[in-house]
């Protein structure tokens, strides 16, 4: 059984979409119509702009949403897939390409994310920390008896786990974690606590913009981040949505109950490799491949 599975916040690339834009009239058509959504030239970013202009929120999380949901629709009729996940970001452009959103309202909720996530990083200053080299349980407990707000809230694959908090609190559990024998505890340079209690006032703003919009059963089940098991009906899917921002990704989770389901290709739909290297930790008998637009000749 075949998985797609779409990349988050931090696969972006200086000129992605551009062989797509070039070699697909489709793609050109989305491209533009995404402009035009936007209200912005974001194609001139994309295929153009510096690391730093695309590191932009308003430009990253619609970037790397366009140049997945774009790759999977030059597909056409090879794009067939038995279940589908995104990581974070990545499940809006995983719904899309299952049919349980349009380009545009997938678009459009993408953008509303990236700017409510900005406004909650500028309420409280807030970080995340990668934890390597300990149990999930062990990093689990040193977060609820940290003094202050950190939680566990992104499971890359074993051994690899990121926490999310305020800066004292991150600082203060990655001397702890290093006590305990962490490989590495060190701080992302990233603009706030993603999937922690701190999102709280994005959650609240994108719920209502979920509420809004209409969902579609999808094509195929989608495992999602906060469950990390297979959903068709769409109520739940928009519940799940709306608590992503303020749970923690349960990446490992997801991809081992893609594989019990039957999972043999996961296929990564956009930039990068970072979720194939993250299934061969989870499940080293799983295979791996990167969608091309050659796909599709």
């Amino acid at each position: 059984m075949n998985a797609y599975i779409f990349p988050g916040q931090g696969a972006q690339f200086s000129g992605m979409g551009l062989d797509l834009y070039e070699n697909s009239p489709l793609a050109q058509e989305l491209f533009e119509n995404a402009n035009d959504i936007l209200g912005f030239p974001i194609t001139d970013i994309m295929f153009e702009g510096s690391a730093e202009d695309l590191k932009e929120t308003k430009v990253t999380q619609p970037a790397i949403f366009l140049h997945s949901v774009i790759l999977a629709k030059t597909l056409g009729e090879s794009f067939k897939p038995d279940m589908v996940a995104g990581h974070s970001l990545g499940e809006f452009s995983a719904l899309v390409a299952a049919g349980a959103l349009t380009f545009e309202d997938g678009l459009k909720l993408v953008s509303q994310r990236a700017l409510a996530m900005q406004k909650a990083c500028e309420i409280q200053p807030s970080t995340m920390a990668a934890v390597l080299g300990l149990d999930d349980d062990i990093v689990e407990k040193i977060c609820a008896t940290t003094e202050g707000i950190v939680v566990a809230a992104n499971y890359n694959c074993p051994g690899q786990l990121v926490i999310s908090g305020e800066i004292d609190a991150i600082n203060k559990a990655c001397e702890t974690l290093k006590e305990e024998g962490a490989r590495r505890a060190l701080v992302l340079p990233v603009g706030g606590a993603f999937h922690s209690p701190l999102m709280e006032p994005a959650r609240e703003e994108l719920a209502a913009a979920i509420e809004n919009t209409t969902f579609n059963k999808p094509n195929c089940p989608i495992y999602q981040n906060v469950t990390a098991s297979a959903i068709l009906d769409e109520n739940e899917i928009k519940a799940n949505l709306i608590s992503q921002l303020t749970a923690p990704v349960r990446w490992t989770q997801s991809v081992q109950q893609m594989v019990t389901d039957g999972a043999t290709l996961f296929t990564e739909v956009g930039p990068g490799k970072v979720l194939q290297g993250l299934v061969k930790k989870i499940n080293r008998e799983s295979q791996t491949a990167s969608a091309t637009l050659e796909t599709n000749a």
